[in-house]
């Protein structure tokens, strides 16, 4: 049975925060791929480069996947991201387009958990 997006983007996301990016890269991101990340170039390769670095100077880095939500080429991922085991991380939420089941577009969001939560309900 083939990957469907939801599986592909999840899938991604594990890997890079596994530090497998090249591997995440060659199995999932499309030719012509394009993100939308301030901090960096709109292109593969200059994401691809911040990935590197982060995961050099994080290799402990924690994923947890808490919602991923898919409506047909378009899928949103809502996670928590250490950067070490420990810290109160982020919640970061990741919003995919594939194309002929390949990630074509990548835009993504954080919010730091802040020490002190005035919900109830947290971040989660």
């Amino acid at each position: 049975m083939d990957k469907t997006p939801k599986d592909s983007a999840i899938e991604f996301l594990r890997l890079v925060t596994s530090n497998r990016i090249d591997e995440a890269y060659e199995r999932f991101v499309a030719k012509d791929f394009r993100h939308h990340n301030p901090w960096f170039r709109g292109d593969a390769a200059s994401l691809k480069a911040g990935m590197l670095d982060n995961a050099a100077k994080n290799p402990e880095k924690v994923f947890e996947v808490k919602n991923a939500i898919a409506e047909g080429e378009r899928v949103a991922v809502h996670s928590h991201v250490r950067m070490k085991p420990g810290d109160r991380g982020m919640a970061v939420v990741h919003i995919f387009r594939f194309e002929n089941g390949r990630i074509a577009e990548l835009w993504d969001l954080g919010q730091p958990i802040p020490e002190e939560n005035a919900n109830d309900n947290g971040m989660f």
